[in-house]
C-alpha cells in the first residue's frame, strides 16, 4: 500500500485538495483531527497540557481551547516545542493504527494529511511513517496571508507569526515529489489534484497539467 503525505502551509488549501481526493474515494487520514482526539478530556495528553499551560487554556466544557493555546505557542517557540513533545508521539501512534486499518481493508493507497510533516523531518524529530510520495499544496505568500487573516479573523502580525512558525512554502515545494498550485480558481486546483493523484497511483494522468508540478528531490 502506498502512503502519500499531503502537506503545505497554514491556509494553503490542503482541505480543498483533500475534499477532491475524498470525492474520488481516496482514504484520508487527517492528522489535525487526530490531534483534536488525543487531547480530549480524560486523555493523558489533556492532563499534561493542563499541567504545562494551566487551566486558562481550557474552555468551560473542559476541552482544550485551541485559539487560546495557539496564541501562546505561536509567539513562543519553546512553548510550541513543549506542546509538540506532548502531542506528536501520540498522534503518530494513532496515525499508524489508522494506516494499519486501511491496509487490512485492502486499500491500495492512503493519504496522510499532515501539516507539519516536513517541519518534523527538518528538525530531526522524524515522522509517523515514511512516505512513498510527498504532495505539497502551494500558494504565493500574499495569498496565504490574506486567506489566513480572513479565515481565522487574525491581524496581520498574528497571521504572520503563524505562517513564520512553519517552513516557507517555497522551501516545502522544493522538498516535494509533486506540487499542487492553489493560487487560482477552485476548479483548477481540483483538476490538478485529480491529475497528480493519477500520476502518484500509476495512471497516465493529465501530462499538460503536470508540467512544472514536480518538486525537487528530498
Amino acid at each position: 500500500m502506498k502512503l502519500v503525505v499531503l502537506t503545505g502551509g497554514i491556509a494553503s488549501g490542503k482541505s480543498a485538495v483533500c475534499a477532491t481526493l475524498a470525492e474520488m474515494g481516496v482514504p484520508i487520514i487527517d492528522a489535525d483531527r487526530i490531534a483534536r482526539e488525543v487531547v480530549e478530556p480524560g486523555r493523558d495528553a489533556h492532563r499534561e497540557i493542563v499541567e504545562a499551560f494551566g487551566e486558562a487554556v481550557l474552555r468551560p466544557d473542559g476541552q482544550v481551547d485551541r485559539e487560546k493555546l495557539g496564541k501562546i505557542i505561536f509567539s513562543d517557540p519553546e512553548r510550541r516545542a513543549l506542546l509538540e513533545r506532548i502531542t506528536h508521539p501520540r498522534i503518530g501512534v494513532r496515525i499508524a493504527e489508522r494506516v494499519a486499518e486501511h491496509a487490512a481493508g485492502g486499500a491500495q493507497a492512503v493519504v496522510l494529511d499532515i501539516p507539519l510533516y516536513l517541519e518534523n523531518l527538518e528538525r530531526g524529530s522524524g515522522a509517523p511513517l515514511p512516505a512513498d510520495a510527498i504532495l505539497v499544496v502551494h500558494v504565493d505568500p500574499e495569498t496565504q496571508l490574506r486567506r489566513l487573516m480572513a479565515r481565522d479573523d487574525l491581524s496581520r502580525p498574528e497571521a504572520l507569526a503563524r505562517i513564520e512558525a512553519q517552513l516557507p512554502l517555497d522551501e516545502k515545494a522544493g522538498m516535494a515529489d509533486y506540487v499542487i498550485d492553489n493560487s487560482g480558481e477552485p476548479g483548477e486546483t481540483a483538476r490538478q489534484a485529480r491529475s497528480v493523484w493519477e500520476r502518484v497511483t500509476g495512471g497516465d494522468g493529465d501530462e499538460k497539467a503536470l508540467e512544472g508540478q514536480q518538486g525537487g528531490s528530498r
